[in-house]
């Protein structure tokens, strides 16, 4: 067991001392740090950046060679933090001898602690954890800020006592922290998009919070992780190759979930069926070659698994607003059109 102590002051200072325990090496890009390590105690990365409103957010892509604890000490302050584990699992506890809350594949949390208590995370040895940490700071700041109607939110009276919530699993969270981590731009660019969507991931974990109250999210949510973690499977498949021929019937072969769980499942996580989840991913692929490629309009039509070239002109110019043709024109003019 290993034991290592964060202070959460500044997101600078927290991969300082995250460098000194685990080793690796650090990168900064406006305002976002990076830390890759690779060596016998840790392999993985760590990723962290600070917004406006006193919020910052640590996602840990990591696996440990011993069991580790690590205590997030509070100094003048003591933050509100909104965890997800897109990955493995982890335990929570008030100081390092506290009762140990677990931390579930897909699952949310929100947790703050006493002034100078220790929030302890547990990462158990040799398992892959993917998790991320929004940190919503309590310093008193302007009236009517997001970091004051959060505090508001959580803590009508006062900061004094110890709160934990572990939320409901909820995949639509992992999707889009997945689209966080997808943000492919450099520069003053990425770190408005990465703000811009951690707003959303703050958002619907408070809103998580307020289903699971309500008793809506619990009682709508009776898929088992083992089946959540199929269906995540199953849409990753149909993302990377929209073109193959999926059916419902091949996919409940292949997860063994019945049609009413697949349908149940992906309606959870992407708000469509089965089918029309397939054709959105077709439909964003022929995008993609549209812009990517050489093909002309009918050979991109058999490319992403479509029989017919006029239902597919109907379902991209419904996403688009305009035909393929036209796309493809106006990317460029001169193009040759098919």
């Amino acid at each position: 067991m290993k034991i290592v102590t964060i202070h959460t002051e500044k997101i600078q200072n927290i991969f300082e001392e995250l460098n000194k325990n685990f080793g690796g090496k650090v990168t900064f890009d406006v305002d976002e740090y990076t830390l890759e390590v690779n060596n016998n105690f840790a392999k993985g990365s760590i990723s962290g950046a600070s917004f406006n409103d006193n919020i910052s957010y640590v996602q840990f892509d990591m696996t440990f060679s011993v069991d580790l604890k690590m205590n997030v000490n509070n100094g003048i302050s003591s933050p509100l933090y909104f965890a997800y584990c897109s990955k493995g699992n982890l335990s929570h506890s008030f100081g390092i001898h506290g009762e140990e809350h677990k931390l579930k594949t897909f699952q949310t949390a929100i947790v703050t602690s006493k002034l100078n208590q220790d929030n302890v995370l547990l990462f158990e040895k040799d398992k892959k954890t993917k998790f991320t940490l929004i940190i919503v700071g309590t310093q008193s700041t302007q009236a009517n800020s997001l970091n004051q109607m959060v505090r508001e939110t959580f803590f009508e009276e006062n900061l004094n006592g110890e709160f934990f919530y572990a939320g409901s699993y909820n995949l639509k969270i992992g999707e889009k922290i997945e689209q966080l981590n997808a943000v492919t731009q450099t520069g003053v660019v990425r770190n408005l998009l990465k703000e811009g969507i951690l707003r959303i991931i703050l958002a619907m974990e408070i809103q998580q919070h307020t289903d699971d109250l309500n008793s809506f999210s619990k009682e709508a949510n009776c898929l088992t992780l083992r089946e959540m973690e199929e269906i995540k499977e199953l849409s990753e498949s149909i993302k990377a190759n929209p073109e193959e021929p999926f059916t419902i019937k091949s996919l409940s072969k292949k997860s063994g979930l019945s049609p009413n769980k697949l349908q149940e499942g992906f309606k959870m996580i992407h708000n469509r069926t089965v089918n029309d989840y397939i054709t959105h991913m077709r439909v964003l692929k022929a995008e993609i070659l549209i812009r990517t490629s050489d093909l002309n309009i009918s050979e991109i039509v058999y490319c992403i698994g479509f029989t017919s070239r006029s239902y597919f002109s109907k379902i991209f110019k419904q996403k688009f607003n305009c035909s393929p043709k036209e796309y493809k024109f106006n990317l460029n003019p001169l193009a040759v059109t098919a």
